[in-house]
């Protein structure tokens, strides 16, 4: 293993989330020598509070109606009784496990894990536990945290994070925020049994996605029995009854429980940007070029730090891209175009390429391909949930460029449209595909008639 001359290390990351730890890995296996500091928890937000354990919560929280959807199938499978501390408990040993899985990882590349607050302290200079290192190249990849919600009383309010280590399951709760994290936190407590409100300043769910999906999905999430609070919270106070959230339109609801789901930032806190002068953008993320690097020479950073999409996969491309234009003289930037996503409310959304109204202000002459139906699965049931899918293609050269969809399985499903859309397939290529008969994902290649 080389290093360069006067330096303690090759490159050292601060961050041992899914970015920080790629990046280290692969470039110890280049020979680098490679350190990594982190202070909160190895694999990052996905990990521990985020895509891995909401996911372990929303199958939970559907083991209820399935229950109900059984009796249509002849089985008689009544639940009377969920026991919060088993899902919280099971959940974090697998955490842990994965916890150790990452630690693991760094320690079989020959990667340096140091455990402390890492922060900038000078040119090519780090400080962890009072200790200086030094590092020809730093890569910044801290993630994201929980924003804070600026009323009075929002301290009484719990973030994203410590949802998921909640001592007892509450009977009642309102989650505050319209995005992902909100929908997806509202749905699983729901389906565990707890009166659920979500409250939204625009009075819409899921703002930002392809509208009418959005509608769609915000239709069958509140038909499950959540309740939208179309108002902006203006204060929470505690009292004997429970939290009581009150809002600017004059009314107030009382809970058990009030989660602050508003959004993440990125976590830069201490991390000594000031020290080197490192840019933020209006947004507040870290400024950087197509190569990552920050303002400051020899200093970059990727993942939930930047304005790029907050996703695993995209810091895990991040991480490569970095080592790429770094290790291997390779300039090429990253494809941030037609990445698949999903949120996992119920029933799910996924995505992948432009919405509708994206492609009309890019002035696509577009033609949109819908359609809506109850799945198969439910027929012989009570539930009354529905599914929605959606094509947008590019009328000049018949290229799909859209793909949207609420129901079970539709990140599944979406993935495998999404290598189709990035391959640059057109509708005829669609058209001419055999589906899988029976199954919701026929759909996407049995769309015939445009909407008119």
């Amino acid at each position: 293993m080389t290093v360069s001359q006067s330096y303690d290390f090759d490159l050292f990351v601060i961050g041992a989330g899914s970015a920080g730890v790629r990046a280290s890995r692969m470039a110890a296996a280049l020979n680098k020598k490679v350190a990594v500091a982190e202070s909160n928890y190895y694999g990052g937000t996905c990990v521990n509070v985020g895509c891995v354990p909401k996911k372990l919560f929303m199958y939970g929280s559907e083991f209820a109606q399935m229950s109900h959807e059984a009796k249509g199938y002849g089985f008689d499978m009544s639940i009377d009784k969920f026991d919060w501390n088993t899902l919280r408990d099971n959940k974090t040993k697998e955490i842990e496990r994965l916890n150790g899985i990452y630690q693991r990882l760094l320690d079989n590349a020959g990667v340096t894990s140091i455990w402390g607050h890492a922060e900038l302290v000078g040119a090519n200079s780090i400080k962890v536990n009072d200790q200086i290192y030094t590092a020809e190249k730093i890569l910044l990849a801290t993630g994201g945290w929980p924003s804070k919600l600026p009323i009075p009383g929002g301290e009484l309010a719990i973030n994203s994070n410590e949802f998921f280590y909640l001592d007892d399951l509450p009977k009642s709760a309102v989650v505050v925020g319209s995005g992902y994290i909100a929908v997806e936190f509202a749905g699983i407590l729901n389906g565990l049994g707890v009166e659920t409100y979500i409250a939204s300043r625009s009075g819409k769910l899921l703002r930002g996605f392809d509208e009418s999906t959005r509608q769609f999905a915000e239709k069958e999430i509140l038909k499950k029995g959540i309740t939208l609070i179309p108002a902006q919270p203006s204060a929470i106070i505690s009292g004997n009854a429970g939290k009581q959230i009150e809002f600017e339109d004059q009314k107030a609801v009382t809970a058990d429980l009030i989660i602050n789901a508003t959004g993440r930032t990125p976590n830069i806190e201490r991390l000594g940007l000031e020290t080197l002068n490192i840019a933020l953008d209006d947004k507040g993320y870290i400024k950087v070029s197509d190569q990552y690097e920050t303002s400051a020479q020899n200093v970059f950073a990727i993942g939930d730090l930047i304005d790029t999409p907050q996703l695993t996969p995209v810091a895990l491309a991040e991480a490569m891209t970095f080592l790429q234009q770094q290790y291997h003289d390779n300039p090429s930037k990253l494809d941030y175009s037609n990445i698949a996503t999903a949120v996992f409310c119920q029933p799910n959304l996924a995505t992948v390429g432009l919405t509708e109204e994206q492609a009309v202000e890019q002035g696509i002459d577009i033609e949109v391909y819908e359609s809506e139906f109850r799945a198969l699965k439910l027929t012989l049931t009570e539930s009354d949930e529905r599914t929605y899918m959606k094509l947008i293609v590019n009328k000049a050269d018949d290229k799909v460029i859209g793909a949207h969809m609420v129901g079970e399985h539709s990140a599944e499903i979406m993935q495998g449209v999404a290598i189709a859309i990035k391959a640059g397939a057109t509708k005829a290529v669609f058209d001419s595909t055999i589906g899988i008969h029976p199954s919701a994902a026929e759909e996407f290649v049995t769309k015939r008639t445009p909407r008119q």
